[in-house]
Protein backbone atom coordinates (compact mmCIF):
# COMPACT_ATOMS: atom_id res chain seq x y z
CA UNK A 1 0.00 0.00 0.00
CA UNK A 2 1.25 3.29 -0.71
CA UNK A 3 0.79 5.61 1.42
CA UNK A 4 2.77 7.79 1.38
CA UNK A 5 1.21 9.37 -1.99
CA UNK A 6 -1.82 10.10 -0.33
CA UNK A 7 -0.49 13.12 1.90
CA UNK A 8 0.53 16.12 0.53
CA UNK A 9 2.80 19.39 0.51
CA UNK A 10 -0.25 22.02 0.87
CA UNK A 11 -3.28 23.00 1.86
CA UNK A 12 -4.69 23.37 -1.49
CA UNK A 13 -3.54 19.68 -3.01
CA UNK A 14 -4.81 18.44 -0.04
CA UNK A 15 -8.26 19.99 -0.95
CA UNK A 16 -7.86 18.78 -4.63
CA UNK A 17 -6.82 15.09 -3.56
CA UNK A 18 -9.48 14.94 -1.14
CA UNK A 19 -12.34 16.43 -3.19
CA UNK A 20 -11.08 13.74 -5.99
CA UNK A 21 -11.29 10.67 -3.79
CA UNK A 22 -14.47 11.47 -2.42
CA UNK A 23 -16.08 11.94 -5.89
CA UNK A 24 -14.10 8.97 -7.06
CA UNK A 25 -16.07 6.86 -3.81
CA UNK A 26 -19.36 8.84 -4.84
CA UNK A 27 -19.77 10.87 -2.11
CA UNK A 28 -22.22 13.62 -1.51
CA UNK A 29 -20.05 16.70 -1.15
CA UNK A 30 -20.91 19.69 0.77
CA UNK A 31 -18.31 22.76 0.78
CA UNK A 32 -18.24 25.58 3.09
CA UNK A 33 -16.03 28.51 1.97
CA UNK A 34 -13.77 30.65 4.83
CA UNK A 35 -14.24 34.77 4.29
CA UNK A 36 -10.54 34.79 4.50
CA UNK A 37 -8.09 33.65 1.50
CA UNK A 38 -5.28 31.52 1.67
CA UNK A 39 -1.37 32.92 1.48
CA UNK A 40 -1.46 33.04 -2.73
CA UNK A 41 -5.35 34.29 -2.30
CA UNK A 42 -6.93 31.04 -3.45
CA UNK A 43 -9.90 30.20 -1.79
CA UNK A 44 -10.39 28.23 1.53
CA UNK A 45 -13.07 26.18 2.57
CA UNK A 46 -14.18 22.91 4.71
CA UNK A 47 -15.30 20.15 2.71
CA UNK A 48 -18.01 17.58 3.66
CA UNK A 49 -17.93 13.81 2.12
CA UNK A 50 -21.24 12.09 2.71
CA UNK A 51 -21.18 8.25 2.25
CA UNK A 52 -23.82 5.64 2.47
CA UNK A 53 -27.35 6.16 3.86
CA UNK A 54 -27.99 9.77 4.81
CA UNK A 55 -30.93 8.09 7.76
CA UNK A 56 -28.63 5.57 8.79
CA UNK A 57 -28.81 5.37 12.79
CA UNK A 58 -24.98 4.95 13.00
CA UNK A 59 -22.49 7.62 11.20
CA UNK A 60 -18.38 6.87 11.51
CA UNK A 61 -17.46 10.73 11.77
CA UNK A 62 -13.78 12.30 11.10
CA UNK A 63 -12.00 15.54 11.40
CA UNK A 64 -8.30 16.70 9.95
CA UNK A 65 -7.35 20.22 10.50
CA UNK A 66 -8.76 21.21 13.73
CA UNK A 67 -5.84 22.74 14.27
CA UNK A 68 -4.59 24.06 10.96
CA UNK A 69 -1.50 22.76 10.37
CA UNK A 70 -1.91 20.06 11.68
CA UNK A 71 -4.00 18.80 8.87
CA UNK A 72 -1.42 17.12 6.65
CA UNK A 73 -2.05 13.96 8.83
CA UNK A 74 -5.85 13.68 9.17
CA UNK A 75 -6.29 15.09 5.30
CA UNK A 76 -3.74 12.07 4.22
CA UNK A 77 -6.05 9.42 6.07
CA UNK A 78 -9.01 10.91 4.92
CA UNK A 79 -7.71 10.90 1.07
CA UNK A 80 -5.97 7.10 1.86
CA UNK A 81 -8.95 5.96 3.37
CA UNK A 82 -11.57 6.83 0.33
CA UNK A 83 -8.84 7.02 -2.77
CA UNK A 84 -7.95 3.17 -1.46
CA UNK A 85 -11.79 1.80 -1.49
CA UNK A 86 -10.90 1.06 2.29
CA UNK A 87 -14.44 3.36 3.05
CA UNK A 88 -16.17 -0.04 1.41
CA UNK A 89 -15.64 -1.81 4.69
CA UNK A 90 -18.86 0.19 6.70
CA UNK A 91 -21.64 -2.01 6.11
CA UNK A 92 -24.79 -0.52 4.92
CA UNK A 93 -25.73 -0.06 8.30
CA UNK A 94 -22.78 2.49 8.89
CA UNK A 95 -22.70 6.11 7.65
CA UNK A 96 -19.60 8.10 6.89
CA UNK A 97 -18.92 11.71 7.13
CA UNK A 98 -15.72 12.84 6.88
CA UNK A 99 -14.98 16.62 7.78
CA UNK A 100 -11.96 17.97 5.50
CA UNK A 101 -9.80 20.69 6.92
CA UNK A 102 -12.39 21.84 9.72
CA UNK A 103 -9.68 24.96 10.09
CA UNK A 104 -8.80 25.83 6.29
CA UNK A 105 -7.02 29.03 7.14
CA UNK A 106 -4.49 27.46 9.31
CA UNK A 107 -4.51 24.89 7.48
CA UNK A 108 -3.00 26.99 4.45
CA UNK A 109 -1.22 28.88 6.48
CA UNK A 110 0.89 26.65 8.32
CA UNK A 111 -0.83 27.88 11.45
CA UNK A 112 -2.23 25.83 14.46
CA UNK A 113 -4.89 28.61 14.78
CA UNK A 114 -7.82 30.03 12.56
CA UNK A 115 -8.12 33.62 10.60
CA UNK A 116 -9.00 35.26 14.32
CA UNK A 117 -5.67 33.94 16.11
CA UNK A 118 -8.32 31.29 17.68
CA UNK A 119 -7.68 27.68 19.04
CA UNK A 120 -10.32 25.97 17.86
CA UNK A 121 -10.05 23.22 19.90
CA UNK A 122 -10.36 25.86 22.93
CA UNK A 123 -13.09 27.57 21.68
CA UNK A 124 -16.06 25.39 22.33
CA UNK A 125 -17.17 27.20 25.48
CA UNK A 126 -20.79 28.66 26.61
CA UNK A 127 -18.59 32.56 26.22
CA UNK A 128 -22.25 33.98 27.59
CA UNK A 129 -21.67 32.71 30.62
CA UNK A 130 -18.28 33.52 31.35
CA UNK A 131 -15.11 32.05 29.79
CA UNK A 132 -12.78 29.64 31.58
CA UNK A 133 -10.06 31.12 33.75
CA UNK A 134 -6.66 30.04 33.53
CA UNK A 135 -4.34 32.45 36.23
CA UNK A 136 -1.40 29.44 35.35
CA UNK A 137 -1.43 31.36 31.79
CA UNK A 138 -0.87 34.82 33.09
CA UNK A 139 1.91 34.10 34.65
CA UNK A 140 3.79 32.76 31.58
CA UNK A 141 2.20 34.72 28.95
CA UNK A 142 5.03 36.77 28.81
CA UNK A 143 7.49 34.10 28.30
CA UNK A 144 5.84 32.65 25.39
CA UNK A 145 5.01 35.57 23.37
CA UNK A 146 8.11 37.92 23.71
CA UNK A 147 7.86 40.55 21.01
CA UNK A 148 11.75 39.80 19.75
CA UNK A 149 12.51 36.80 18.11
CA UNK A 150 16.13 36.46 17.16
CA UNK A 151 18.71 33.53 16.91
CA UNK A 152 18.66 33.52 20.71
CA UNK A 153 14.85 32.85 21.38
CA UNK A 154 14.43 29.32 21.32
CA UNK A 155 17.50 29.33 24.00
CA UNK A 156 15.58 31.80 26.26
CA UNK A 157 12.20 30.06 25.89
CA UNK A 158 13.63 27.01 26.83
CA UNK A 159 15.69 28.22 29.79
CA UNK A 160 12.68 30.42 31.17
CA UNK A 161 10.28 27.47 31.05
CA UNK A 162 12.20 24.88 32.34
CA UNK A 163 13.02 27.51 35.54
CA UNK A 164 8.86 27.87 35.41
CA UNK A 165 8.76 24.00 35.78
CA UNK A 166 11.59 23.34 38.13
CA UNK A 167 9.47 26.13 40.61
CA UNK A 168 5.61 24.95 39.90
CA UNK A 169 6.25 21.23 38.22
CA UNK A 170 5.94 20.25 34.63
CA UNK A 171 2.01 19.37 34.65
CA UNK A 172 1.17 22.94 36.29
CA UNK A 173 3.62 24.32 33.33
CA UNK A 174 1.92 22.00 30.65
CA UNK A 175 -1.94 23.08 31.93
CA UNK A 176 -1.19 26.48 32.31
CA UNK A 177 0.40 26.71 28.45
CA UNK A 178 -2.34 24.61 26.94
CA UNK A 179 -5.18 24.36 28.58
CA UNK A 180 -6.72 27.27 26.81
CA UNK A 181 -6.94 30.90 27.79
CA UNK A 182 -9.32 33.30 26.68
CA UNK A 183 -7.61 36.91 28.28
CA UNK A 184 -4.78 37.46 25.98
CA UNK A 185 -5.94 37.83 21.84
CA UNK A 186 -2.31 37.77 20.73
CA UNK A 187 -1.60 34.54 23.03
CA UNK A 188 -0.83 31.01 21.90
CA UNK A 189 -3.92 28.50 22.84
CA UNK A 190 -6.38 31.56 22.94
CA UNK A 191 -9.80 30.01 22.81
CA UNK A 192 -11.75 33.53 21.63
CA UNK A 193 -14.13 35.70 23.02
CA UNK A 194 -16.51 34.52 20.42
CA UNK A 195 -17.79 31.34 18.55
CA UNK A 196 -15.23 31.22 15.50
CA UNK A 197 -16.31 30.19 11.74
CA UNK A 198 -14.82 27.14 12.33
CA UNK A 199 -16.96 26.52 15.50
CA UNK A 200 -20.16 27.52 13.68
CA UNK A 201 -19.55 24.98 10.52
CA UNK A 202 -19.00 22.05 13.29
CA UNK A 203 -22.52 22.82 14.88
CA UNK A 204 -24.22 23.38 11.70
CA UNK A 205 -23.43 20.14 10.76
CA UNK A 206 -23.82 17.84 13.98
CA UNK A 207 -27.42 19.90 13.77
CA UNK A 208 -28.12 19.13 10.47
CA UNK A 209 -26.39 15.65 9.90
CA UNK A 210 -25.68 14.15 13.36
CA UNK A 211 -28.63 14.98 15.31
CA UNK A 212 -31.40 12.10 15.62
CA UNK A 213 -28.91 8.99 15.49
CA UNK A 214 -28.64 6.45 17.73
CA UNK A 215 -24.41 6.70 18.07
CA UNK A 216 -21.97 8.24 16.69
CA UNK A 217 -18.44 7.18 16.41
CA UNK A 218 -15.89 10.49 15.99
CA UNK A 219 -12.06 10.14 15.19
CA UNK A 220 -10.28 13.63 15.40
CA UNK A 221 -7.07 13.92 14.32
CA UNK A 222 -4.09 15.77 15.75
CA UNK A 223 -0.39 15.76 15.55
CA UNK A 224 2.15 17.41 18.02
CA UNK A 225 2.13 15.34 21.07
CA UNK A 226 3.85 12.18 22.24
CA UNK A 227 6.24 9.90 20.66
CA UNK A 228 7.29 10.55 16.83
CA UNK A 229 4.83 8.22 14.75
CA UNK A 230 2.75 6.91 17.64
CA UNK A 231 -0.91 7.54 17.99
CA UNK A 232 -2.63 7.71 21.12
CA UNK A 233 -6.41 7.44 21.41
CA UNK A 234 -7.13 10.70 23.61
CA UNK A 235 -10.40 10.24 25.58
CA UNK A 236 -11.82 12.89 27.35
CA UNK A 237 -15.61 11.58 27.92
CA UNK A 238 -15.23 11.27 32.11
CA UNK A 239 -14.00 8.26 33.48
CA UNK A 240 -16.77 6.38 34.24
CA UNK A 241 -19.25 7.37 32.25
CA UNK A 242 -20.66 5.09 29.18
CA UNK A 243 -18.85 7.05 26.16
CA UNK A 244 -15.70 6.03 28.38
CA UNK A 245 -16.56 2.43 28.57
CA UNK A 246 -17.14 2.54 24.93
CA UNK A 247 -14.20 3.94 24.10
CA UNK A 248 -12.30 0.87 26.85
CA UNK A 249 -14.47 -1.76 24.72
CA UNK A 250 -13.39 -0.72 21.32
CA UNK A 251 -9.86 -0.14 21.19
CA UNK A 252 -9.23 -2.49 23.99
CA UNK A 253 -8.38 -0.56 26.75
CA UNK A 254 -5.33 1.15 24.17
CA UNK A 255 -6.59 4.48 25.30
CA UNK A 256 -5.31 7.29 27.22
CA UNK A 257 -7.30 10.23 29.33
CA UNK A 258 -6.45 13.30 30.55
CA UNK A 259 -8.43 13.14 33.56
CA UNK A 260 -6.51 9.93 34.46
CA UNK A 261 -3.46 11.09 33.97
CA UNK A 262 -2.44 8.79 31.56
CA UNK A 263 -1.99 10.84 28.16
CA UNK A 264 0.84 13.09 26.95
CA UNK A 265 -2.36 15.65 27.15
CA UNK A 266 -3.38 17.79 29.42
CA UNK A 267 -6.75 18.56 30.52
CA UNK A 268 -8.31 20.87 28.34
CA UNK A 269 -11.06 23.30 28.34
CA UNK A 270 -13.61 24.37 24.92
CA UNK A 271 -12.37 21.03 23.00
CA UNK A 272 -14.69 20.09 19.86
CA UNK A 273 -14.96 16.09 21.01
CA UNK A 274 -16.67 17.15 24.48
CA UNK A 275 -18.94 20.06 22.50
CA UNK A 276 -20.09 17.20 20.03
CA UNK A 277 -21.29 15.19 22.81
CA UNK A 278 -23.02 18.25 24.48
CA UNK A 279 -25.06 18.85 21.34
CA UNK A 280 -25.98 15.51 20.89
CA UNK A 281 -27.16 14.65 24.30
CA UNK A 282 -30.05 11.72 22.59
CA UNK A 283 -27.16 10.22 20.51
CA UNK A 284 -24.38 7.64 21.99
CA UNK A 285 -21.12 9.47 21.24
CA UNK A 286 -17.73 7.74 21.23
CA UNK A 287 -14.95 9.78 20.62
CA UNK A 288 -11.20 10.23 20.35
CA UNK A 289 -8.70 12.66 19.43
CA UNK A 290 -5.86 10.35 17.69
CA UNK A 291 -3.04 12.59 18.15
CA UNK A 292 0.54 11.42 16.76
CA UNK A 293 3.95 12.50 17.93
CA UNK A 294 6.17 14.58 15.46
CA UNK A 295 9.51 15.90 17.21
CA UNK A 296 9.95 16.39 21.31
CA UNK A 297 7.69 18.78 23.06
CA UNK A 298 9.73 21.37 23.90
CA UNK A 299 10.80 21.88 20.26
CA UNK A 300 7.02 21.45 18.92
CA UNK A 301 6.09 24.52 22.19
CA UNK A 302 9.44 26.34 20.26
CA UNK A 303 7.79 26.19 16.68
CA UNK A 304 4.31 27.51 18.60
CA UNK A 305 5.96 30.61 20.28
CA UNK A 306 8.03 31.11 16.67
CA UNK A 307 4.69 31.47 14.72
CA UNK A 308 3.17 33.44 17.23
CA UNK A 309 5.52 35.95 17.18
CA UNK A 310 5.55 35.80 13.12
CA UNK A 311 1.75 36.44 13.31
CA UNK A 312 1.86 39.48 15.39
CA UNK A 313 5.45 40.98 14.77
CA UNK A 314 6.79 39.39 11.88
CA UNK A 315 7.35 39.23 8.28
CA UNK A 316 6.48 35.90 6.55
CA UNK A 317 8.13 36.76 3.48
CA UNK A 318 11.37 37.84 5.22
CA UNK A 319 14.22 35.11 5.46
CA UNK A 320 12.86 34.27 9.09
CA UNK A 321 9.43 34.05 7.90
CA UNK A 322 9.87 31.56 5.70
CA UNK A 323 12.46 29.57 8.39
CA UNK A 324 9.76 29.83 11.11
CA UNK A 325 6.82 28.48 8.99
CA UNK A 326 9.34 25.36 7.65
CA UNK A 327 9.58 24.86 11.57
CA UNK A 328 5.70 24.81 12.00
CA UNK A 329 5.08 22.89 9.34
CA UNK A 330 7.98 20.45 10.72
CA UNK A 331 6.46 20.34 14.22
CA UNK A 332 2.88 19.04 12.88
CA UNK A 333 3.90 17.36 9.94
CA UNK A 334 6.61 14.57 9.24
CA UNK A 335 7.39 14.83 5.70
CA UNK A 336 9.01 10.93 6.04
CA UNK A 337 7.62 7.92 4.36
CA UNK A 338 8.29 5.92 7.83
CA UNK A 339 6.04 8.39 9.67
CA UNK A 340 3.15 8.41 7.01
CA UNK A 341 3.21 4.96 7.43
CA UNK A 342 2.93 4.46 11.04
CA UNK A 343 0.33 7.12 10.73
CA UNK A 344 -1.91 5.10 8.44
CA UNK A 345 -1.67 1.57 9.86
CA UNK A 346 -2.48 3.01 13.16
CA UNK A 347 -5.67 5.10 11.70
CA UNK A 348 -6.56 1.96 9.51
CA UNK A 349 -6.51 -0.13 12.75
CA UNK A 350 -8.63 3.01 14.75
CA UNK A 351 -11.54 3.07 11.67
CA UNK A 352 -11.85 -0.55 12.10
CA UNK A 353 -12.15 -0.63 15.24
CA UNK A 354 -14.54 1.91 15.80
CA UNK A 355 -16.95 0.71 12.56
CA UNK A 356 -16.76 -2.96 14.66
CA UNK A 357 -17.84 -1.37 17.72
CA UNK A 358 -20.61 0.69 15.74
CA UNK A 359 -22.07 -2.44 14.12
CA UNK A 360 -21.87 -4.57 17.80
Amino acid sequence: MSEQVWFSADYSQARDRFLEAAKAAGARIETRENPASGPDGEVLATDIAFIGDPDAESVLLTFSGTHGAEGYCGSGVQVGWLRSGLWREAPASVAQIHVHAVNPHGFAHTSRTTEDNVDLNRNFVDFAAGAPVNPGYETIHDILCPTVWDDDAADRLAARSAAYTQQHGTWAFKEALTAGQYTHGNGIFFGGTAPSWSRTNVERLLAGHCAGRRQLAVIDYHTGLGPRGFGERIVDHLPGSAGYQRCLDWYDGDCASPHLGTSASARLTGQMLDAIEHQLPDVAVTAIALEYGTQPEHEVISALCADNWLRFHGDENSPRGRAIKAQARDAFYQDADDWKQMVFERALDTQRRAIKGLTS
